[in-house]
């Protein structure tokens, strides 16, 4: 079985990411023009600032001259979070994104947009949004019912009583249309 330049560099990298106190998200190896773009994506349960932004990428460069993984080639790394409107695939994903408005697209087909309100190994609690006037309702999902899973950025957030004041200040915008 042969293994992709992502998969050994993840391999290599993963560790090293993971000495830092984050999660190694995604790597991508891009082609633009003569330049290749090394894209690595880290994260954790608190968040990743820009001096621990900064940390890892200089670890992570460091690691790259060292073992010469990139090969001879001129290459651009880029490290960085996942942003706002992340796709959830793993089960620390839907955990952050506690408190989050965030839009499902069901396996049996159909979407739904709602609030993660709770997570635990088979699945979600969610807040579904009342319309026209109607109040909320709660809803169990379970993993195996969602096909795919994107937070939704707010900007008018109503009033929680200040309990996720500043994790709205840092991620908020207005839901996309769909």
């Amino acid at each position: 079985m042969s293994t992709t330049q992502s998969d050994r560099l993840r391999e290599l990298l993963e560790p090293l990411v993971a000495s830092q106190g984050l999660d190694l998200e995604e790597i991508a190896v891009d082609s633009v023009g003569r330049k290749r773009v090394l894209r690595v994506v880290v994260d954790s349960d608190t968040g990743a600032d820009l001096d621990r932004i900064a940390d890892v990428s200089r670890a992570l460069s460091a690691k790259l001259d060292e073992t010469d993984a990139m090969g001879e080639a001129e290459y651009t790394l880029e490290v960085g979070t996942p942003g706002a409107e992340r796709y959830l695939t793993e089960h620390r994903h839907y955990v952050r994104a506690t408190d989050r408005l965030v839009r499902f697209q069901l396996r049996e087909g159909g979407e739904l947009v709602a609030r993660i309100v709770g997570v635990d190994d088979e699945g979600l609690d969610l807040e579904v949004p009342g319309v026209k006037g109607r109040k909320a309702t709660t809803r169990r999902l379970a993993f195996g019912d969602i096909d795919k899973a994107r937070v939704q950025v707010e900007f008018n957030r109503k009033d929680d009583g200040g309990k996720n004041s500043m994790k709205n200040d840092e991620n908020t915008t207005e839901e996309e249309e769909a």
